[in-house]
């Protein structure tokens, strides 16, 4: 999964108009993301670039600007729709910190059930992980492994059990009505 794409496209459908190439750069900045991520300004771009050619993206025109050269603007396709939502499902499924923190970053433009189901499911996924590699963690290090080898596994199945209570955590207070969802009737005023 390319948690790249993913924001790109996430901030370019949040946005809801054309959005430039530095507007995402800067709207991710402000949200830390590369305290959280890998990615890094020229993946940005470089991204943008990509999915234009793919047809996920779509240059419709320029901005002017005082600094430099003008800046071209972007909005999806409705194969970037397609892309962003395939991106969040699979984001939203993940175990992985960086994907999985992505998901979370858009799951709201998700009808509720739909998040809650995928939560379920990386959750199960994550319990599962955990139970098997608290198995192995009394089995090793054998003779020919590495002395660290026990300590590596006990890491592992530390990092996926946190991970599972956070995604515990986060059901119980989409099951109680918390944050505002795609389907939702009321909207904050």
């Amino acid at each position: 999964m390319s948690v790249v794409r993913l924001l790109v496209l996430g901030v370019i459908r949040m946005r809801g108009q054309a959005a430039h190439g530095y507007a995402v750069h800067r709207e991710l900045v402000t949200w830390r993301v590369d305290t959280w991520t890998r990615v890094k300004p020229g993946s940005i771009y470089h991204a943008l670039k990509q999915l234009t050619k793919e047809g996920k993206l779509r240059a419709v025109g320029v901005e002017e600007s005082t600094e430099g050269p003008g800046r071209t603007l972007y909005e999806l396709t409705q194969e970037g729709e397609a892309e962003f939502r395939e991106l969040l499902d699979a984001a939203l499924s993940s175990i992985e910190w960086e994907e999985l923190g992505a998901g979370v970053a858009f799951m709201q433009t998700l009808p509720r059930h739909h998040v809650i189901r995928l939560l379920k499911e990386q959750h199960r996924r994550a319990t599962e992980i955990h139970v098997g590699l608290e198995k192995m963690v009394p089995m090793f290090p054998h003779r020919d492994q590495p002395p660290h080898t026990q300590d590596l596994l006990a890491l592992w199945s530390g990092g996926i059990a946190a991970t599972a209570r956070w995604t515990e955590g986060l059901l119980q207070r989409l099951e109680a009505g918390e944050y505002v969802m795609a389907d939702d009737t009321k909207r904050p005023q």
